[in-house]
């Protein structure tokens, strides 16, 4: 009983910290038998105890979720669903829009005094571009990411769709295209607005977009770019914390007063690659609340995870026995590791495999033969499969079929010998 209320303690825990849990549930609970009880106990802990150790990580931003990319794998999770603002992550749909619309990014275009009304009074970061100035569609993308320039997005909404209403409806096309149902553009810099937002996931979603396309994953990875007039030089507002966060590998950050400190980042730690999206961190100008979520994040993982081989390249993962070859049974090895990213205390006794085809090879199979398939499970998760293909022509064995069959030989021995004996024996007489 004691153990009950404990965990009836911990559902209503969770259900301020995780997920809303109905009273009806425990009143469900406490009218089961002792031992269905006991199940559900044992299947809540374990399931629990997966999923609290996110939520007890000390960070300040109301948002967050991390991938491991290399198995397309959430990690973490923080209202990872709940629309939120986005502030200057906006940016890098912006980017998008733009690298998918110009075909030439190193044509030249001349700066306009329109393209910079309004960004004193909103307080916006500019990349310091000057009307007049003649500069290249790369160099705005690289004042847009880098320094977070509201003035090249603005600029680039003009030349591109020759003007913004025109090319947040490209942003929201698109959003729609890559089916992203929470997530909606009312500007392309990232202003505050109650019809612009997005969630962590499907920011995560546009990030990741962002990073398939050579030129801007080259930008988003820069330390700093000088404009092609030698003019201005920009430094990334992300890689400036490496020296903190040294796995980082670049992203994109975002502030304004409603969306508090927000940010986009990869980073690569002990062979993996990570993608990380956090939002709503306090506004500080003098403590960067967004990268201690980060380094937290980062560093949580590095210390309880790693790349586990799970399956080792030379693990027999199949023996199968022979008829009448001079081998009395052909084993097979998956042929290379299998890995995946885990806690420190992984278990491989959790590793099972199944087989489905031939269980006996026979002497008359030749090399090339497909005899079946093996499946490889982690934990009832799929890791691998491998088709069972023999490697060898198997040799016929004489001695052991006439050892296997040595009463079939008896009985034609027989069958052969007493009839010539009798017509022999018949004959003398």
């Amino acid at each position: 009983m004691e153990y009950y209320r404990l965990l009836e303690n911990r559902i209503k825990c969770l259900k301020r910290d995780i997920f809303v849990v109905n009273s009806d549930i425990i009143i469900w609970v406490k009218k089961m038998k002792y031992k269905n009880k006991i199940i559900f106990f044992a299947i809540c802990f374990f399931l629990f105890h997966s999923v609290i150790f996110a939520s007890q990580l000390d960070i300040s931003s109301t948002h967050a979720i991390l991938y491991q990319l290399d198995e397309n794998k959430i990690l973490y999770e923080k209202k990872s669903d709940e629309r939120t603002k986005i502030a200057s992550i906006t940016k890098l749909m912006t980017a998008i829009i733009v690298v998918e619309n110009v075909k030439n990014l190193d044509e030249k275009v001349r700066l306009r005094q329109e393209d910079f009304f309004g960004l004193i009074e909103q307080n916006a970061a500019t990349a310091s571009f000057i009307s007049g100035e003649e500069v290249t569609y790369r160099d705005l993308l690289y004042g847009l990411l880098l320094p977070s320039g509201a003035d090249a997005a603005q600029a680039l909404t003009r030349l591109v769709s020759n003007g913004e209403k025109n090319f947040v409806e490209k942003m929201n096309q698109k959003a729609k295209k890559m089916g992203l149902l929470n997530t909606h553009f009312e500007n392309a810099t990232g202003f505050d607005s109650k019809n612009h937002y997005s969630t962590v996931k499907e920011v995560s979603q546009i990030f990741q977009y962002a990073l398939k396309i050579p030129t801007l994953k080259k930008i988003l990875t820069t330390n700093s770019y000088t404009t092609s007039n030698k003019r201005l030089t920009f430094s990334s507002t992300v890689l400036k914390h490496k020296p903190i966060i040294p796995y980082l590998q670049g992203g994109k950050t975002g502030t304004t007063n409603g969306a508090g400190l927000c940010l986009a980042s990869f980073a690569h730690m002990d062979g993996a690659n990570f993608l990380l999206v956090t939002t709503g961190a306090p506004y500080d100008k003098k403590s960067p609340h967004n990268f201690q979520d980060a380094k937290t994040i980062y560093e949580y993982f590095k210390n309880n995870y790693e790349n586990q081989v799970l399956v080792e390249k030379d693990k027999i993962i199949l023996t199968l026995p022979t008829k009448y070859a001079k081998k009395d049974s052909v084993s097979f090895t998956y042929g290379k590791d299998i890995k995946r990213y885990l806690k420190n205390n992984v278990n491989k006794s959790d590793v099972t495999f199944t087989y489905k085809g031939i269980n006996v090879i026979s002497s008359s199979f030749r090399k090339g033969k497909k005899l079946g398939k093996v499946d490889i499970y982690y934990q009832k998760e799929k890791i691998g499969s491998k088709d069972i293909i023999l490697q060898e022509d198997m040799s016929f064995d004489v001695i052991k079929f006439i050892k296997e069959n040595r009463y079939l030989f008896f009985i034609a021995i027989v069958v052969l010998i007493v009839p010539s004996f009798l017509y022999y024996k018949k004959k003398r007489i």
